[in-house]
């Protein structure tokens, strides 16, 4: 079952820039690994979080993705620019109005 991942990163002040430019790097290995969406945002309300949509084919892929070199990298790059703050939600996604076929 597709499971998503929707959270916020803090940044510490001045940073939350340099962690997008982390996250957002072309990083073919995420679809290898069951990365089905994957979207980093900002909001300018909230100049020290970086908003984190993310849709894998199972809980088990987005746990496995961890373990993966590039983003081991990823995290230990941007382990200096977090504030610690950080929050969201991770759930079974249950169906879409976009992509369920008519009844």
């Amino acid at each position: 079952m597709t499971f998503a991942n929707v959270g916020t990163i803090g940044a510490h002040p001045g940073k939350r820039d340099e962690i997008v430019a982390i996250l957002t790097r072309l990083n073919p290995e995420l679809m290898n690994a069951g990365c089905l969406l994957y979207e980093v945002g900002t909001n300018d309300d909230a100049p020290d979080t970086v908003f984190v949509m993310e849709l894998w084919e199972s809980a088990d892929a987005h746990q496995a993705s961890l373990q993966l070199t590039s983003v081991k990298d990823a995290i230990a790059e941007a382990s200096p620019l977090l504030s610690g703050d950080m929050g969201g939600h991770q759930f079974t996604v249950a169906g879409s109005p976009l992509t369920n076929p008519p009844n």
